[in-house]
């Protein structure tokens, strides 16, 4: 049986604020956040609504961006304002608050990408 090293586990420093566990730094000097890169995907933008664990509220979920989590976190604010709500990027989908994906169809098809409505 072999043992596995850790880094001590640090997720929170009084004097850093939150840390990274993969590179030991502040959440802002991450040096791990900067290798990401865009996730693989098939060319097409998918725009869903779903309101599974949120209590019946309804969200428009926008997966398949082929940007970066800086240029999805761009995209999300630009749309979140065409819609006039709130909204998030979590973990590559950007999630906008309410039944928006008519709209969101035609703005991200202004952009330039391949768009279709996936779910019911």
């Amino acid at each position: 049986m072999t043992m596995k090293k850790t880094n001590g586990g640090l997720v929170y420093s009084s004097e850093h604020g939150r840390m990274c566990p993969g590179c030991n730094r502040p959440k802002g000097e991450c040096a791990c956040a900067r290798k990401m890169t865009a996730p693989p995907a098939d060319g097409v933008v998918r725009v869903s609504r779903q309101t599974k664990g949120r209590k019946g509220k309804g969200v428009t979920l926008v997966t398949g961006v082929p940007l970066d989590e800086a240029g999805l976190k761009a995209l999300a604010t630009r749309l979140k304002q065409q819609c006039g709500c709130g909204g998030t990027v979590k973990d590559g989908v950007i999630e906008i608050q309410g039944d928006h994906a008519e709209l969101l169809l035609v703005e991200l098809r202004k952009l330039g990408w391949t768009v279709k409505r996936a779910g019911g």
